[in-house]
């Protein structure tokens, strides 16, 4: 393979996963990395490593037209920021099109309601945004629309040593199940993806773990793992935001954690798409895996 790939998103967990996973794949020549700041450790080791790094910011579009020079794949990986990762977005698009990038791979999101009343409104808005940007672009394109991270499963309900003080996944998913997947099986698919772009070339792909699950099994999970009785237990909104709030949780984190569950309990994450595992050639990792490891 001879196409140059640009990957974004670099000084992130998912974009650093892809590039370890290319850096055996493809000749260090064909690979560039997008990052903000060119002196942070993981800049510094990219470069020690002999793949070259590009500055570039979302927010400044000659930046992103300097770096896309040359540039045949584009790896997007979507901006963190809800509020202004359309616009961010736009940029990005725009300044690939002026370069002509051959190819542009995104990483997008699931949902189902699309309406102004999903807890996931402002998150599904700007996605669509941009896949409808990327579209009318004329560029070829391949969209991943991810299901929720195993990740985000420990920032749902806590770490070890709180699972174990408090013996209690408290959060009002009610039997909201989702298809949780691990990010090294995203990063796997991905890479296969960026090396075999043109089979993909102008597809939408939904990105789903092969199990879906509820808290209340993720509780029980847990609790093999811990060795220690897990309950789950699943409070109205209001009782388990003012829960939070009497145990000091800043009101950004209440609301994240809020929204995340009722999004879930409403099924946005009950989604069972193969797409994933046929990319992969076999079933995504087994979450007692992932938990095992988190919670061990």
């Amino acid at each position: 393979m001879n196409d140059k790939l640009l990957i974004t998103g670099a000084s992130g967990d998912l974009g650093r996963r892809v590039v370890n996973r290319l850096k055996g794949k493809i000749a260090l020549e064909n690979l560039t990395v997008l990052v903000r700041d060119e002196n942070s450790e993981l800049a510094q080791q990219y470069q020690h490593a002999g793949i070259e790094v590009k500055m570039g910011d979302y927010a400044k579009p000659a930046s992103l037209l300097n770096a896309f020079e040359g540039i045949d794949v584009l790896y997007f990986v979507s901006a963190g920021d809800d509020d202004q990762r359309a616009q961010l977005h736009q940029n990005v698009v725009k300044a690939a099109k002026q370069a002509r990038i051959k190819h542009i791979i995104y990483t997008s999101a699931v949902w189902k309601n699309e309406t102004d009343s999903s807890p996931l409104a402002t998150l599904v808005d700007s996605h669509r945004q941009t896949e409808n940007t990327i579209k009318a672009s004329g560029l070829p394109y391949t969209l991943l629309k991810h299901n929720l991270y195993a990740e985000v499963i420990q920032m749902l309900i806590g770490d070890r040593s709180q699972l174990l003080k408090t013996k209690t996944i408290y959060l009002p998913t009610a039997n909201g199940v989702t298809s949780f997947v691990a990010k090294d099986d995203l990063a796997e698919a991905e890479t296969t993806i960026l090396l075999n772009h043109q089979q993909y070339a102008n597809r939408t792909l939904a990105f789903d773990g092969s199990e879906a699950l509820t808290f209340a099994a993720i509780a029980q999970q847990v609790g093999a793992i811990l060795n220690e009785p897990i309950a789950y237990s699943s409070p109205d909104v209001a009782t388990f935001e003012n829960q939070m709030s009497q145990l000091g949780l800043p009101h950004p984190v209440i609301e994240l954690l809020k929204t995340f569950s009722i999004a879930i309990a409403q099924g946005e994450f009950d989604q069972q798409s193969t797409d994933l595992a046929t990319v992969l050639g076999r079933p995504t990792r087994p979450l007692a895996d992932f938990l095992a490891e988190a919670y061990r």
